[in-house]
């Protein structure tokens, strides 16, 4: 039986892993640390939620979750972008939102609404029963103040964002060129745009933002923030939020296992996470320049992972790499001792956990925002060489050149010793007293302190 005395938070995520896991990380520190109650309420599309309900089946029995009903996507295009498709998903889940709310209101002492980055629509619902809405944002806090100002670029600029004259100039920011904008900028008559047009426009109305970020990676980027707070909403930096390991599993086993014979620093993590993939010919190139490199790798390939090389591969890289298909247990693979760098897309989530284990980084971004965190990591915080896909195809020849000069050369010497650097910072900011730990304790005292 839940005590009414102590505090509940409903959080609403967008469907996808990517998005659940920093979500969860916040609740379980909520819960352990600060005593709430939290209730996810995850909208769902009718596709599989095993993994979900394989991973919320781990968590404390303080957090709770309910799977709102299947809403249909039928009359969308199958080319439909993946930010209308997640924004639709939160939309149509309103009514059983409301239910649920009001279910919780009634039973519990409910006393916010977290939503993610794409749950703007869900404030309304929330404020209907005198609830104030939040935004957990699991990116960088230069892509929240990018959303801040797209509202006044989209006034200013009829061009697509790819084709502005110079770069975008955010407060205590490196500059962005428009190519490096997050992806659904540069289709601007998509409804994607126009979607994230919308959040945008709506994040000055939540009550706060709760950042996936901390201050000694953003410093600049989080005090402009707080300077501007007349115009935003509060800003708290608590990241950052990781998993602390990943399920293993017999191909995780194996990979471990693989990696305890190999040299210390020795291995390029290769993996462009859940969702990454690469043409045929540019895994091609890929699969030659990691061999050019006689570096040593573990490769995470999707199925089937022939393609990207032919047996002969296999053959001549044998022992030297190994190659997985589909999944490795990312957590473990960074804070081995014989991973020396990662070839990562740059998903945000797997950023903080490299910067968690101090791994450097080779930055070859894909889609979503992943371009701006990788400004942010090779032109801000000189704690990445950055892949230049702009030419399209990466040869052989970059790719090699590239992975040797990680492992072996003295700039990766120098990122190795930066991501030390970063490494201790986050350490820092998750101490008793650290930034994050602080700006964590502010909002739940706000929360703690909400008249039922």
């Amino acid at each position: 039986m839940e005590d009414p005395v102590v505090p509940h938070i409903a959080v609403i995520p967008t469907p996808g892993m990517g998005h659940l896991i920093p979500l969860v990380e916040f609740a379980r520190r909520l819960v352990l640390r600060h005593n709430f109650y939290v209730t996810f309420l995850i909208p769902t599309d009718g596709s599989s939620v095993t993994p979900q309900i394989s991973f919320l089946k781990t968590l404390p029995t303080s957090i709770n979750h309910v799977f709102l009903p299947p809403v249909s996507f039928d009359d969308l295009p199958d080319d439909v972008r993946i930010e209308t498709r997640i924004s639709l998903s939160i939309t149509r889940s309103l009514p059983a939102l409301r239910d649920s709310l009001q279910e919780l209101t009634e039973s519990t002492r409910l006393v916010a609404l977290v939503a993610d980055l794409f749950g703007t629509d869900a404030f309304d619902v929330a404020k209907e029963f005198g609830i104030p809405p939040y935004i957990f944002f699991p990116t960088t806090a230069m892509v929240l103040s990018f959303l801040f100002h797209l509202p006044e670029l989209d006034r200013r600029f009829s061009c697509e964002y790819r084709d502005l004259p110079e770069p975008v100039k955010l407060p205590g920011c490196v500059p962005v060129q428009g190519r490096d904008l997050v992806d659904p900028m540069h289709y601007r008559k998509d409804e994607a745009y126009k979607w994230m047009l919308h959040h945008a426009k709506r994040y000055k109305t939540a009550s706060g933002i709760i950042v996936n970020s901390f201050m000694d990676i953003e410093s600049g980027a989080f005090k402009a923030l707080k300077e501007s707070q007349r115009d935003y909403p509060p800003v708290y930096s608590v990241g950052p939020l990781t998993r602390s390991c990943s399920t293993i599993g017999d191909e995780g086993s194996e990979c471990l296992r693989w990696l305890d014979h190999q040299p210390s620093g020795s291995v390029l993590f290769v993996s462009f996470g859940s969702g990454g993939t690469l043409s045929q010919s540019q895994l091609t190139e890929l699969a030659f320049g990691l061999e050019m490199s006689g570096q040593r790798f573990l490769w995470v390939v999707k199925s089937p992972h022939e393609k990207a090389a032919n047996a002969s591969f296999f053959k001549r890289t044998n022992g030297v790499g190994l190659v997985v298909p589909s999944w490795a247990p990312q957590v473990q693979v960074l804070g081995h001792g014989s991973t020396g760098g990662f070839l990562t897309h740059c998903g945000w989530n797997s950023t903080l956990e490299t910067i968690v284990h101090g791994v450097p980084i080779i930055a070859w971004p894909l889609f979503a925002e992943q371009k701006m965190n990788a400004v942010l990591l090779a032109d801000d915080l000189k704690a990445a060489v950055k892949v230049n896909t702009d030419g399209g195809l990466v040869s052989r020849e970059e790719i090699a050149k590239t992975v040797k000069s990680l492992i072996e050369g003295e700039e990766g010497k120098r990122l190795r010793n930066k991501m030390k650097e970063l490494s201790g910072a986050a350490a820092l900011a998750l101490t008793q007293n650290g930034s994050s730990t602080l700006s964590f304790a502010e909002v739940a005292q706000i929360w703690e302190n909400m008249k039922p």
